[in-house]
């Protein structure tokens, strides 16, 4: 069996169209499936902002609706053309809005926003695979999705950092909690790199401040550590991608629409 797996697509069909996707059995992706350039220079240029002392800039709600539907559509076009040619599973990155999160943002800007969850998952051939093991042909794959580990926080040390410590221990805690049920796995599908590991911030959109900074989880490090599933695939930090063993396990950062063709 042929397993494809791709890193971050962001909503680039020519990206994907590059990998072999015609030989594949079976499709992983591993988050930030849609275009966010809108809704990245929207945060990207507050945090600027904020590190130096300006206020924030208060976004329209009509401009807010438009990052979220350049995520959107970009995101059903891209899995759609992907489930032609193969079963496609999937976790969210830190793009993706689960459903709770687009009624609350919904109800934030006083806009319809359509659910994303919801909608990929009524495409036919197409599982979203958050915190659950999907077991296909006797190969086990877990999905981990994003989480904010607290090892981020205590490394990039944003200014609401008591507040984000907070949720990134609640976030954490039900991760780990997660890993512990995966047990031992095939392949472990999740967002960002395990800690150290194909992790390093140095692209030149990033914030000044988080230059040469580590960005992966210590919890998926962890994990990869005391159980060695036989493949990792993340993405995340693109300028990270390659590919290092962490013991018997081989850990691959695709990057923005890198992949990796497997047989098992």
């Amino acid at each position: 069996m042929k397993i494809l797996a791709i890193g971050d697509p962001h909503g680039s069909l020519e990206k994907v169209r590059q990998a072999p996707i015609k030989d594949a059995d079976l499709i992983l992706l591993t988050g930030d499936l849609g275009s966010a350039n809108l809704a990245r220079k929207m945060t990207f240029d507050n945090i600027e902002r904020e590190k130096q002392g300006l206020p924030e800039i208060e976004y329209s709600s009509a401009k807010r609706k438009k990052a979220f539907m350049e995520e959107y559509t970009s995101t059903m076009r891209l899995i759609r053309h992907l489930s032609k040619f193969a079963p496609v599973f999937t976790i969210f990155g830190n793009v993706e809005f689960s459903n709770y999160e687009t009624k609350k943002y919904s109800r934030k800007i006083g806009l319809y926003l359509p659910y994303l969850y919801n909608n990929l998952n009524s495409i036919n051939r197409v599982r979203i695979i958050n915190n659950v093991i999907a077991n296909f042909e006797g190969i086990k794959i877990g999905g981990l999705e994003y989480f904010t580990d607290t090892n981020w926080v205590k490394e990039f040390k944003p200014s609401d950092y008591k507040e984000r410590l907070v949720k990134a221990k609640k976030e954490t805690d039900k991760a780990k909690r997660v890993l512990r049920w995966f047990n031992s796995l095939d392949i472990l599908v999740c967002h960002q790199p395990p800690y150290r590991v194909l992790d390093k911030v140095t692209a030149k959109f990033a914030p000044k401040h988080w230059q040469g900074k580590h960005a992966g989880s210590q919890a998926i490090l962890q994990y990869i550590k005391f159980k060695s599933p036989k493949y990792v695939f993340c993405g995340h930090i693109h300028e990270g991608q390659g590919m290092k063993r962490i013991g018997k396990t081989e850990v691959y950062n695709l990057g923005a629409g890198g992949y990796k063709l497997i047989e098992l």
